[in-house]
């Protein structure tokens, strides 16, 4: 989700993240207020929580489906199954990590500011991507020099 451009977040409906409803802005409504960085934490705390119980849940499956398989091939797929959960579950953690880096943004009153221009990033933004660093105008200048350098 990290490619979305302006245009794409004019023309997303109002969507639940971790079942939190989009944020009302109210006219004249001063940017990152009170109300809305607890609409953010709620956002992140919850996604966090989410993702925790999926890590948690995996180990479980691990655990309980475990089992030596005479057969190489039975073997082997599960050996396949754990591999991709296993990857599903490290881009989890470093997720995670970046939600919990947003946390403690939020908590310095850093979080809504461009990273590297300081502007607003928008609530709109926000909503479409909580843990987004960059407004849209950077994030597309750093896509393009990647696509540039090649990484």
């Amino acid at each position: 989700m990290d490619n979305l451009k302006a245009n794409d977040l004019e023309s997303m409906g109002p969507l639940a993240i971790a079942g939190v409803e989009p944020y009302q802005e109210k006219p004249g409504e001063e940017y990152m207020n009170p109300a809305q960085k607890e609409h953010f934490r709620k956002i992140l705390t919850a996604w966090r929580d989410q993702l925790r119980s999926e890590v948690d849940r995996t180990v479980g499956h691990m655990k309980s489906e475990a089992a030596n398989f005479p057969d190489p091939v039975d073997r082997a797929s599960q050996e396949e199954e754990f591999a991709l959960e296993l990857r599903a579950r490290d881009r989890e953690r470093k997720l995670i990590k970046k939600i919990e880096k947003t946390l403690q943004k939020l908590d310095n009153d850093e979080f809504g500011y461009c990273e590297n221009c300081g502007v607003e990033i928008g609530i709109k933004r926000l909503e479409a991507r909580p843990t987004a660093d960059l407004c849209v105008d950077c994030k597309a200048l750093a896509e393009i020099k990647e696509k540039q350098l090649g990484d």
